[in-house]
């Protein structure tokens, strides 16, 4: 009787596996801490949250546990949730520069420039800190890449050439910097904004450089070529546009531009097609002045 009891208690605990059964035995705040992080770390967000309640109920002034349960309520989208956290993480321990950063992309989740500003700002205020040993400049290139970011969506192109140009300098390496070409590129992209032409074009070049497959600045750097009347550049980089993406469907049409000047009509008509299949809408006057110049030619 007690071989089928045991038995039945080997069968129940095989069937809680199979459902995957949360059980905790943790009494301290540590310990509800480490199996929130375990929890977290095999992605079961859920039970981690449930766990850093815990943790914090046995401990308030974890400054741990706020930040990672603020990073679990972030993957479940949960972004007011995770601000929250953030806050009362650096309340506890104010020099925790990850949770600025980390509160800061929150609030760009959430639509609030202005605190994400502030909280890269705050971010980077602390990572200059030569204390913090754990920041690296791959961490502060970074967050100035993201509040240069900002401040070109705000219009603040004076500030956000500042900041491309401090990501930039501060790691000009690509192996390290995963941001450097897109510097380059959202540089370039505000100095045409400013009608820096030159500038764009060494910048959109930079980018190139850095990734050969960066299909945007090839396009960008070829619509500027092709303000300036150098067409045969233009067609060039709206021709590698479209190699490294053919589905650019303003490339094609950026293309068909330069053979309608170069009154190579069939390709233009081709390009404008090609544009609209893949969605972009044009300008009725322009395929009618392609298909006008085309009944010309016969």
């Amino acid at each position: 009787m007690r071989f089928q009891n045991f038995q039945v208690g080997i069968v129940f605990l095989i069937t809680l596996s199979f459902l995957n059964v949360h059980f905790s035995f943790a009494e301290t705040a540590q310990e509800y801490l480490d199996n929130a992080n375990a929890c977290f770390k095999r992605g079961d967000l859920t039970q981690a949250v449930s766990d850093f309640n815990e943790a914090i109920k046995k401990n308030p002034g974890l400054s741990e546990a706020y930040y990672k349960r603020a990073l679990a309520y972030f993957q479940l989208n949960n972004f007011i949730q995770a601000v929250s956290d953030f806050t009362e993480a650096v309340k506890i321990d104010p020099r925790l520069a990850e949770a600025y950063y980390k509160r800061a992309l929150a609030y760009l989740r959430l639509e609030n420039s202005s605190q994400a500003i502030y909280n890269f700002s705050k971010f980077i205020a602390l990572s200059s800190d030569l204390e913090l040993k754990d920041l690296s400049p791959t961490d502060l290139a970074e967050a100035y890449y993201m509040r240069g970011l900002v401040y070109a969506q705000e219009r603040n192109f004076n500030q956000a050439i500042h900041d491309f140009s401090k990501s930039i300098a501060i790691n000009p390496n690509s192996k390290n910097n995963p941001h450097l070409a897109q510097s380059y590129y959202n540089r370039g992209l505000v100095y045409e904004k400013l009608g820096a032409f030159s500038e764009a074009i060494c910048d959109y070049s930079m980018a190139i450089e850095i990734d050969t497959q960066y299909a945007q600045a090839h396009n960008n750097r070829g619509f500027i070529y092709s303000r300036q009347g150098n067409f045969a550049k233009a067609l060039f980089d709206y021709t590698n546009a479209i190699e490294i993406d053919p589905q650019y469907a303003q490339a094609y049409k950026n293309r068909a531009v330069i053979y309608y000047v170069l009154n190579e009509y069939s390709k233009a008509l081709a390009d404008v097609n090609k544009a609209e299949k893949l969605g972009l809408v044009l300008e009725p006057g322009f395929l009618v002045e392609i298909k006008q110049a085309l009944e010309k030619e016969k």
